[in-house]
């Protein structure tokens, strides 16, 4: 079974489309049909359902995919591995990371790093940290740096790097400010929130918090961009729970009585890949950047 083959199959039911596989493949779209259609003769099965312009996995195409992709991860792990021979750290490194790590973690990590390690490509996504635990679920990306999730995964390692309080923040001219005393929580949970999406890691502590309390959200916006969450807050539209880091002069802190609240933001890579020299490399330069509290020892894979 060529690997050539393979690799068609997956782009194509990756993107549903054999003509956005060839793209990446650099070939035409007829030698990508090509390549999937040995792949079903040597099978003896029919891949994909191509009815009008939509492109479906068959039964078949089902039962390959897992195995199309263990088999793409060992190759690369097997490449990875011959390469790290050489006692060099270089080669490419693919990370993950949300656009709040990006801005306000990374920057000093990734300028250490540049500088040490320059013959390591640094290829980053920024999106939202669930999607990169799903990337790495998939062995699309090696490692990511994200808010870690506040139940761990069993074929995740997650190595915890930073403490991030969370905070209440409110517009000045709330009514909420103009209370002598710190509010409860009860009282919180009268007044409309802007929140991050309530599935998303931090949605997910903020309701944990709660729910803990038997306390209903009223959440009247939500959205994962935090900027967005905090310009809707600065104009008055509700409350909301910022991480300390992205309070600025457009909001007030506000004091909840005996509520502490708290996410960590830190490492993951999957439990059954091998990790590149760059990789081990580069978690080491981030726990050089971490909260000393949470420095732990490499975990053993390193």
């Amino acid at each position: 079974m060529d690997n050539q083959n393979l690799r068609a199959f997956l782009l194509v039911a990756e993107t549903g489309s054999f003509s956005v596989a060839a793209d990446r493949l650099h070939l035409t779209q007829p030698a990508v049909s090509k390549r999937v259609a040995i792949l079903e003769d040597e099978l003896g099965a029919a891949l994909f359902d191509r009815i009008g312009r939509n492109v479906t996995l068959t039964e078949a195409g089902l039962a390959l995919l897992p195995h199309a992709k263990a088999v793409e991860q060992e190759l690369a792990a097997a490449v990875q591995s011959v390469r790290d021979l050489s006692g060099e750290t270089r080669g490419e490194l693919k990370l993950a990371t949300s656009h709040h790590i990006g801005l306000h973690r990374l920057p000093p990590v990734l300028s250490a790093f540049s500088t040490a390690f320059s013959q390591v490509h640094i290829d980053i996504d920024f999106m939202d940290s669930e999607q990169a635990y799903e990337l790495i679920h998939q062995g699309k990306v090696e490692l990511a740096v994200v808010t870690l999730a506040p139940q761990g995964q069993s074929n995740v390692v997650s190595i915890p790097v930073w403490k991030d309080p969370l905070d209440f923040m409110i517009a000045k001219d709330h009514s909420l400010v103009a209370g002598k005393q710190a509010p409860t929580l009860t009282e919180m949970s009268q007044y409309p929130a802007i929140l991050p999406g309530l599935n998303t890691y931090t949605g997910q502590i903020i309701k944990s918090l709660f729910d803990r309390h038997q306390l209903e959200l009223k959440v009247s916006m939500a959205t994962n961009y935090l900027e967005t969450i905090r310009m809707l807050a600065s104009v008055g539209l509700g409350w909301t729970i910022l991480p300390r880091s992205m309070g600025d002069a457009s909001l007030t802190q506000l004091t909840v009585r005996e509520v502490e609240i708290q996410r960590t933001l830190g490492l993951v890579y999957h439990r059954g890949r091998s990790l590149s020299r760059a990789a081990r490399a580069f978690i080491e330069a981030v726990q050089a950047h971490g909260d000393q509290d949470l420095a732990s020892p490499r975990p053993a894979s390193l």
